[in-house]
């Protein structure tokens, strides 16, 4: 019997996507503990966690769709 919590199955109605998660709460807690800055920390982990939460909810495969955007960009125009 698999835990809920080692599947790697996201929940689109409950929360961010797992790895978009850790990131956000990694850079918010270098912000918040490595530079001291605590009031940043927690504005930058609830409004990166909020933000997470909502491009989840709108699209659920945010994650793959951003990473093929990012593989495929169009090239830039030559001036």
């Amino acid at each position: 019997m698999n835990h809920r919590t080692l599947n790697h199955d996201q929940f689109a109605e409950l929360d961010a996507h797992n790895s978009i998660a850790i990131a956000v709460g990694t850079l918010a807690a270098a912000v918040g503990i490595g530079l001291q800055l605590w009031i940043a920390g927690l504005a930058i982990w609830i409004l990166g966690h909020a933000a997470a939460v909502w491009l989840t909810r709108t699209e659920p495969q945010f994650i793959g769709v951003f990473a093929r955007h990012l593989r495929l960009r169009a090239p830039v125009l030559d001036a």
